[in-house]
């Protein structure tokens, strides 16, 4: 009997039933939950004869409620990705070299966007392993997957909180099959293994696209492959959530509100200023406002802004598209890195004429950015009269709560690095709640450098990074050393972390 239609609830678990397959149930689209602690058989309007045709051959005791589309979606994924942490749990014997043929990797492309990873019923081993990969990562919330050939076998690798770390080994003739399967779902040349290759492919997982960005790189031993996993619009983050102090996100806001003018992100790559760009960008965006980006490549698909991707196989460079763009009539623009005098001069220029310009620097602090631009050919009365603030940030990895120990190794060496003599530190020891890495999430830091009088009566007589950091000090800047000094003393990260991100800067 169903007891209610279209019941709504986007966070119904799973209920395995004993003496029921798992795997037919949800071929038939017969999902179980539990309400209230009550056994209820979960069905969906659109399936509803096929579910019901099973269901009346089961001798079930529960009750029968006809979920609305979203619910049942949401709950159909969760079944999905069970079913697909088993397989992938039970694949482990299956990529035995005498289980491999290699002309099974042309046969069938179901990485393409009209195929799931989860509901595939492909049985190739290769094939199988290739979505693993991409189905873990995506899981685990992984930035990049690092495919690499040594003289003897293969490796696996995964970034994640910017840290690379091994997921598996193989077999030295298995990763060259595997290497030509990427190849294959990227549209590459599989017999080309001497010039380097890009291309991109597009997964769906549990419902969802997901955009890889491929690079395949010729070295001595082989062929390596490094997969970016790139976002989704909808996984941009408000302000307030990206991980700085109230304070700071007070202080952006404000920067924010100009009509006109640059804002640069500063940092080492994978320290999230493409991230903090896009959620500016969400920022200020409204419906009557033409924004365009610039970006190599387009790691984050907004729906409500103009992205270009930059070619540079056709001439379609940073500052040639730029130089496009101002003819578009934008009012705000973003190019995804400064890296040479002319994108500078012209971002300068779209800045002077009435445009909101952000843009990316690779320089190791705030004040290092002016005396970049100055390197780059920007005249200093040009930096004082385009430039907004310039926020350089670093990405941290904070210590599993659970699971973090004293390090007494690290206490000899606090005079060396200016800490109080009685400090306690922590450092990393690795449990099931943290994956054993011994850190859990990442705190972001950032020194904000807003060009006011002062600076700009400065840059009359120096671009000088040393004089711009004393003058920002003295103004009130909280540089990132004296930041992961502060997260250090409270027993947030650890001195290895710490001075890997920068805080031997300060001594």
């Amino acid at each position: 009997m169903i007891l209610k239609e279209y019941y709504h609830d986007t966070n119904l678990p799973i209920a395995e039933v004993d003496g029921i397959d798992f795997d037919i149930a949800l071929k038939n689209h017969l999902l179980f939950t539990k309400i209230d602690e009550r056994l209820v058989v979960a069905l969906s309007e659109d399936r509803l004869i096929e579910s019901t045709n099973y269901l009346n051959k089961l001798n079930l005791d529960a009750d029968v409620m006809i979920l609305d589309e979203i619910s049942y979606e949401r709950l159909y994924n969760k079944y999905l990705e069970a079913k697909t942490d088993r397989e992938i749990a039970s694949m482990k014997d299956e990529t035995h070299e005498d289980d491999i043929d290699e002309d099974e990797l042309s046969l069938d492309e179901f990485l393409r966007t009209s195929s799931d990873i989860l509901t595939s019923e492909e049985s190739a081993p290769i094939i199988k392993f290739v979505n693993a990969l991409f189905y873990q990562a995506v899981k685990k919330k992984v930035s990049d997957i690092h495919i690499e050939t040594r003289e003897m076998k293969g490796e696996v690798r995964f970034r994640s909180d910017g840290i690379l770390y091994k997921n598996a080994d193989m077999d030295r003739k298995v990763i060259d099959l595997v290497i030509s399967r990427i190849k294959v779902v990227s549209n590459l040349d599989i017999s080309e293994k001497r010039l380097p290759q890009d291309g991109r492919t597009q997964v769906r997982i549990a419902g969802e696209n997901i955009d890889v960005r491929v690079s395949v790189l010729p070295t001595f031993y082989g062929e390596r492959v490094v997969m970016r996993i790139l976002m989704q619009g909808d996984q941009i983050p408000p302000l307030v959530e990206l991980g700085f102090s109230e304070s700071m996100v007070k202080r952006f806001e404000k920067v924010l509100t100009s009509s006109h003018g640059i804002i640069l992100v500063t940092g080492p790559t994978g320290s999230g200023k493409t991230t903090t760009l896009h959620s500016f960008l969400q920022f200020v965006a409204t419906p009557e406002k033409n924004i365009i980006t610039v970006e190599d490549p387009v790691e984050y698909k907004a729906a409500n802004i103009n992205q270009i991707q930059v070619n540079e196989k056709v001439g379609l460079t940073f500052a040639s598209a730029l130089r496009s763009i101002l003819r578009q009539d934008p009012d705000t623009i973003m190019i995804g890195e400064i890296r040479d005098e002319e994108t500078a001069q012209i971002a300068v220029r779209a800045a002077l004429t009435g445009h909101l310009v952000f843009s990316t620097l690779h320089t190791n602090s705030a004040a290092a950015t002016l005396t970049r631009l100055s390197d780059m050919g920007i005249e200093p009365f040009l930096i004082s009269s385009s430039l907004l603030g310039v926020l350089a940030q670093r990405l941290v990895r904070k210590l599993c709560p659970s699971c973090k120990q004293e390090d007494e190794t690290g206490e000899n060496y606090l005079e060396e690095y200016n800490l109080p003599a009685n400090t306690v530190l922590y450092k990393p020891l690795g449990c099931n709640k943290c994956g054993y890495s011994g850190y859990s999430g990442r705190e972001a830091l950032g020194e904000l450098l807003i060009m006011d009088d002062g600076l700009r009566q400065l840059l009359k007589t120096t671009t000088n990074e040393i004089d711009i950091r004393k003058y920002s000090i003295a103004a009130g800047l909280k540089t990132i050393p004296m930041q992961l000094r502060e997260i250090l003393l409270d027993g947030e990260t650890s001195l290895d972390e710490a001075i890997r991100i920068g805080l031997h800067e300060s001594k």
